[in-house]
């Protein structure tokens, strides 16, 4: 008798536990949370550091895991006589509403009530279809491709 003999074999495929749409409100909303904790900050004159592990070789040729800091950068900035702010989706700004990308208002405080409506937004459900729209990856087009294929 081999050893294999003794196992019990079976064909399985990995579900999905998790929803799409509600991974992507979570994931929008822990970022909305921390553009809140970057806004504190910047009413204190501060930046928001977040730290972050990473693994790097020291001198005598090992890898060590290694504390950094990294800056968090905001999703608002001034512009216009007022602040401007921006809601985003990875590195991609969305546009909440459908056509516009950005939400004004006249206090860098005032960014707080577009925070926390954005969150309550994502929250409810309001941003899925842009978010959705937004998640989706555009293929990109070499420039020259399309001459390339009209010749071909």
């Amino acid at each position: 008798m081999t050893h294999l003999a003794k196992l019990t074999f079976k064909t399985v495929s990995k579900s999905i536990l998790r929803d799409p749409v509600i991974a992507r409100r979570d994931k929008v909303i822990a970022a909305l949370e921390e553009q809140a904790l970057v806004l504190a900050a910047a009413l204190e004159g501060k930046d928001h550091i977040k730290l972050r592990s990473k693994w790097m070789i020291n001198d005598q040729g090992e890898r060590v895991l290694v504390k950094t800091q990294r800056r968090v950068k905001p999703w608002f900035f001034a512009q216009d006589g007022g602040w401007y702010v921006q809601c985003r989706y990875g590195a991609r700004v969305i546009a909440a509403d459908g056509k516009n990308n950005a939400l004004f208002v006249n206090a860098l405080k005032d960014v707080t009530v577009v925070l926390e409506a954005l969150t309550s937004a994502a929250a409810a459900g309001e941003l899925d279809a842009v978010l959705a729209k937004t998640a989706l990856r555009q293929p990109t087009v070499k420039p020259g491709a399309a001459r390339a294929n009209a010749d071909g």
